[in-house]
């Protein structure tokens, strides 16, 4: 009988451990490889549904693969500017998005006298799938895309770096490897992803923890923790000039993200909170004040 109940237990154990490993993968893959990742197609055509990309099919441009972190390949695409110029400026989608999803930023930089390079982020558009560490490796990747440029554009006098979301993060990110570059525009980054995870959760009622089990999962599986996923620790000694940008309606990515990081960076900064602007609505809800944002940052550079 005694034997008979001890068989139960390790039964009724082992179903448990199951259910738990179960759990705790699935919340790290949550985490991780959660949202569909847009065709280029599909994110061109919303980005000409809230924004003018008229200018697309008239522009001069050119695609070419990059090697990034580990040999990881990336798609990468040139927009040249209509006047000839040796400016050159980087910038990095949202999640989910993909090269595309930069376009609504390019006519500001145009006018600004820059050459555009914009690409897919690691597990997006045409690059293969992978997972997003929301800035550990999408960040050496940028450095890549960096030092490409570099090489790839040797008459470059000027070159600067933009995110948004995701690739603000990543942006923010790249700063601890004390890139090569003049500045960087900061969209509605997050200062580290455990604050916006644990908003989700608890705006989906869901309890807080599942954001720890979320964290075992990811180091487990992937290797990585989410706890190591914070842009913020790149600013301490960085020195690049940073322009933060974040809606003041944003509640997915709280405003109070931007303003932690402004505060943490010893380099020349600015911060504009853009009102009635939810997240990555900024360029959309004032557009002339954005770029007056940028412009006024650049002029004091």
């Amino acid at each position: 009988m005694k034997k008979r109940k001890w068989k139960i237990l390790v039964v009724i154990g082992c179903i448990l451990l199951m259910i738990s490993a179960g759990l705790i993968f699935g919340l790290s893959d949550v985490v991780v490889k959660s949202g569909k990742r847009q065709t280029l197609e599909e994110a061109f055509a919303w980005q000409s549904d809230h924004y003018d990309t008229s200018f697309y099919e008239k522009t001069k441009k050119m695609t070419y693969e990059v090697e990034g972190e580990g040999g990881y390949t990336l798609h990468a695409e040139l927009l040249v500017n209509p006047e000839p110029s040796t400016k050159y400026i980087i910038l990095s989608h949202g999640h989910t998005d993909n090269r595309m999803g930069s376009l609504k930023y390019v006519p500001i930089y145009f006018r600004q006298g820059y050459n555009c390079v914009i690409y897919d982020l690691r597990g997006h558009g045409e690059n293969k799938p992978d997972i997003t560490t929301y800035g550990i490796r999408e960040a050496a990747d940028l450095n890549c895309m960096i030092e490409d440029t570099r090489k790839r554009y040797p008459e470059l006098t000027m070159l600067g770096l933009h995110g948004e979301s995701l690739g603000a993060g990543t942006t923010i990110t790249c700063l601890k490897y004390n890139p090569q570059v003049d500045f960087a525009v900061s969209d509605c980054a997050f200062a580290d992803i455990e604050n916006v995870l644990r908003g989700i959760t608890k705006k989906s009622h869901y309890p807080s923890f599942a954001v720890n089990l979320a964290d075992i999962g990811t180091r487990l599986r992937y290797g990585y923790s989410l706890k190591k996923m914070r842009p913020i620790d790149s600013l301490a000694e960085n020195r690049i000039p940073v322009l933060f940008i974040h809606g003041e309606e944003d509640d997915f990515i709280l405003p109070e993200n931007a303003k932690r990081m402004a505060g943490e960076t010893r380099g020349m900064c600015r911060l504009v909170i853009v009102p009635g602007a939810k997240h990555a609505e900024s360029v959309l809800k004032d557009p002339v004040g954005y770029e007056e944002a940028v412009d006024a940052f650049l002029k004091e550079l």
